[in-house]
């Protein structure tokens, strides 16, 4: 396979295009870009920075991925930003390069969407199968993981960690963590239970879904301190890969404090 540039395009010396890729009108593509077979780049797109792409992706009009952070303690070191395979971006999307302090790359996993306008800033780790809709934007450092989807205008503060299969709605101003397979809401944002529409989409199990919410009823239950709920769980569901996820995530190391319900089930 062959690859295609628009007349109008600039590929810059360095760049490296694999077979099937195509670069259209009014595109630019920077010296220390590796983009992926068969990726797409249509029209006004700008690729910059030290940007690897894989392979399948469709990036859509005047969007600009590489671009350097928005961090005042930047000063043009050569960090990364790194996206899988198969992702569907759309018309003006932003994805920042990382920064020395905060492990100098940028990574977004594969078969995403990212709809129009929404930002993925620096040192963010994105996971497989994320969908972030139109203006959802996620600060620095924020973790995403797989078959999370942030719905529109939403944002997530920096540093902050969204477990996987969670659901944040639209317009949600998210400042503390989401456990996995949780739903949040608002502004600023509070825990409204599970994400069960995403868990029957994804197939999980009335059992395994059962499981999950009698953890979820015990976990943010009156009785007793948080700590002592969260051991009674884990002694209960120990079995429950699912919900030792969320024991884990509660348990490990966070930058930000929990998001919790706005009043106790």
């Amino acid at each position: 396979m062959s690859v295609t540039i628009h007349p109008t395009a600039i590929v810059e010396e360095g760049a490296e295009l694999a077979d099937g890729v195509s670069i259209g009108p009014y595109s630019l593509v920077g010296p220390n870009v590796r983009i992926g077979p068969r990726t797409k780049l249509l029209a006004h797109v700008v690729i910059e920075g030290h940007t690897q792409i894989g392979a399948d992706c469709t990036i859509r009009n005047f969007s600009n991925l590489g671009g350097p952070p928005h961090h005042t303690g930047y000063r043009g070191e050569p960090t990364q930003l790194i996206i899988g395979d198969r992702n569907l971006i759309w018309e003006h999307v932003t994805m920042h390069i990382g920064t020395p302090d905060g492990g100098g790359v940028t990574t977004v996993g594969d078969d995403g969407m990212f709809m129009a306008t929404c930002h993925v800033g620096h040192d963010c780790a994105v996971g497989d199968n994320v969908i972030l809709a139109h203006s959802a934007t996620l600060g620095g450092h924020v973790t995403v993981g797989d078959f999370v989807m942030v719905s529109g205008l939403a944002a997530v503060h920096q540093y902050c960690r969204v477990g996987r299969y969670s659901f944040i709605g639209g317009l949600a101003a998210v400042t503390k963590d989401v456990i996995p397979y949780g739903l949040v809401w608002g502004n600023h944002a509070h825990l409204e239970g599970l994400n069960l529409v995403g868990l029957k989409r994804r197939n999980f199990s009335r059992e395994t879904v059962s499981e999950l919410r009698s953890a979820y009823r015990l976990l943010f239950a009156e009785e007793g301190t948080f700590q002592e709920r969260v051991d009674d769980t884990a002694a209960t569901f120990g079995h429950s890969a699912p919900v030792m996820e969320i024991i884990d995530f509660i348990r490990a190391d966070a930058e930000r404090p929990l998001c919790l319900p706005e009043r106790e089930v």
